[in-house]
């Protein structure tokens, strides 16, 4: 047991007094001028890291005793003759470090420790990233907050750090060979920007207060228009104007088309007081204008790409452009529930979203409607005394293929009415409680377009023409399987007086009566051309094949006339 104790304590103090892994070595680069009243303490400090290799100190034409103090306290003091300003001292410091991660510290710092300092470096040391800057509390920011931050919001919205010019840095030394030092108080936000739009990684570090000397009014000044120089530069070198400036135009344009097309689309299905052909043309004029500027933003946006470093530019990008990125998701979403919306059945393709269904013939040679907007429909009790009628929106019997005063027979004993819908119910489908009961519908159940074939399958219609004192009269069941139809054009001495169409079986039997006698029964074959005579009148059915489906299917002998005349 002794033993164990023994080992243990050697372990423990093993870990308490190990030196972080020492896989890179590190310099630090102070800048100075004019400061020999705090050199010399912020070298004695960062000597105080067990990590850190060489302290250089760059004497940038200092008129005092920066560069003794600094030499009498243990660092490497290289002299610029004249001052030439922090940029260039810290360019100067980075070239003659020797080692792996270089750290960047100013003279000035009154409050510095060892901790700041490895918080700064340790995490480029443990992998974590290539580049550290700090944020600490302060009294100014001046310039950070009134010129920085709001410059790099505009141009570089994806830099979101709090301080961007916080002055203190640390790096890999191979990472910043890729970047442009600048000569003045522009390096610290130039460093910040190449990093970003390079792609190198980047990380704010807290190191806590510090203190240093208040900069006056004049020395603001000039720093305030090297960091908005050093922006402006880097916004135009890296294409970040022309993406604000003239991308940025397309992509408002492009927006415009898309909210166009979404709301054209969104009146078409869900506006009724709206006509379908605004709403048509509507989403033309936007797919029109959507299409030329999103062509015109991704050939600019890959001409952009070849001129300027891959690194955050497409984040930078999305983020600037985030309306654009949700006017199209926006679009393509609704256009993928119009398509799981979509019905196609033999050649006529129904889009019936709630509340308002589009319907769309392939064939529109026989339908006065080849496209149309159509239901859904609510299901309602008929008014009390019409028991015997089916109110119905006309949308509904353009599906069905008749139209008000004919005829539905359920049963083998009631026969009802059709008749219009009454003001202000246009999508509303009033039905007698025993024509409820026969179809299984309850109040206020939705009947889709489509379903309207299921719903009145079986159900015997009386179809009425009427053509120069005569009345017409086919007669169809309805099918719920559209299925491929036929044309026919009746001619009635010598003039054509209708155009329709249906379901004819082959070699099936089919009759026609003239007030109510058969007068005429005919086999049908495709191509058929039918003739008859009735006291003066001379009949003619020319039948015809046709690439169209229909639900209508034609009434045969043994069921009922086929076309019954009324003179």
């Amino acid at each position: 047991m002794y033993w164990f104790f023994v080992i243990l304590a050697f372990l423990l103090a093993g870990i308490k007094t190990q030196k972080p892994k020492k896989y890179q070595k590190v310099s630090v680069i102070i800048p100075a001028y004019n400061e020999e009243e705090t050199v010399a303490k912020v070298v004695k400090v960062i000597k105080k890291v067990s990590f850190v290799d060489e302290i250089i100190v760059v004497n940038d034409g200092s008129s005092d005793n920066t560069a003794e103090e600094a030499i009498n306290a243990g660092a490497r003091v290289i002299t610029h003759e004249v001052n030439k300003g922090k940029g260039e001292a810290l360019n100067t410091g980075y070239r003659e470090a020797e080692c792996d991660i270089i750290a960047f510290i100013d003279a000035d710092i009154y409050n510095l420790t060892s901790a700041k300092v490895e918080a700064m470096i340790r995490p480029i040391l443990e992998g974590k990233t290539d580049i550290t800057k700090t944020k600490f509390s302060r009294a100014s920011g001046r310039v950070t907050e009134l010129t920085a931050k709001p410059l790099l919001n505009f141009f570089f919205p994806e830099i979101s750090f709090e301080q961007p010019l916080s002055g203190q840095f640390a790096a890999r030394k191979e990472v910043l060979k890729k970047i442009n030092f600048e000569s003045d108080y522009g390096v610290d936000v130039g460093i910040v920007i190449d990093a970003d739009v390079l792609g190198i990684s980047i990380m704010e570090v807290d190191i806590g207060a510090i203190e240093h000397d208040m900069s006056p009014l004049l020395d603001l000044n000039l720093m305030a228009n090297e960091v908005v120089r050093t922006i402006i530069g880097r916004a135009n070198k890296y294409g970040r104007v022309v993406m604000i400036d003239d991308i940025g135009y397309d992509i408002r344009m492009a927006i415009v088309g898309l909210s166009l097309t979404i709301l054209g689309l969104f009146t078409i299905f869900f506006v009724k007081f709206v006509s379908l052909s605004i709403g048509v043309i509507i989403s033309i004029i936007g797919i029109i204008l959507a299409l030329y500027y999103i062509i015109k933003v991704i050939v600019k946006s890959i001409d952009m790409f070849r001129k300027t470093p891959r690194g955050n530019l497409v984040r930078s990008f999305i983020k600037i452009h985030f309306p654009m990125i949700i006017s199209i998701f926006v679009l393509l979403l609704m256009i993928s529930t119009f398509i799981g919306a979509a019905h196609f059945d033999h050649g006529v393709l129904s889009i019936e979203p709630n509340s308002r269904n589009l319907i769309i013939y392939a064939d529109d040679s026989l339908r006065d409607n080849a496209i149309s907007v159509r239901g859904p429909y609510t299901v309602d009790t008929a008014i009390e005394n019409e028991t015997n009628e089916i109110r119905m929106p006309s949308e509904a019997m353009m599906t069905l293929g008749i139209k008000a005063n004919d005829t539905i027979q359920l049963d083998a004993d009631n026969v009802y009415l059709i008749n219009n819908t009454r003001d202000g119910e246009p999508d509303t489908l009033r039905l007698p409680i025993e024509v409820k009961k026969l179809l299984d519908l309850d109040d206020g159940e939705v009947i889709q377009n489509s379903r309207l074939k299921d719903v009145f399958e079986g159900a015997l219609m009386t179809h009425s023409h009427e053509v120069n004192n005569t009345t017409v009269v086919e007669k169809f069941i309805i099918t719920s399987r559209d299925k491929h139809s036929s044309n026919f054009e009746l001619i009635l001495d010598n003039e054509s007086i209708i155009n329709s169409s249906g379901i004819f079986k082959n070699n099936e039997t089919y009759e026609v009566s003239v007030n109510g006698v058969v007068v005429d029964s005919f086999n049908f074959k495709t191509n058929l051309t039918e003739t008859f005579k009735y006291g003066n009148h001379k009949f003619k059915v020319i039948f015809t094949d046709t690439n169209s489906t229909s639900i209508k299917l034609f009434t045969r002998q043994n069921q009922d006339t086929f076309l019954d005349f009324n003179f």
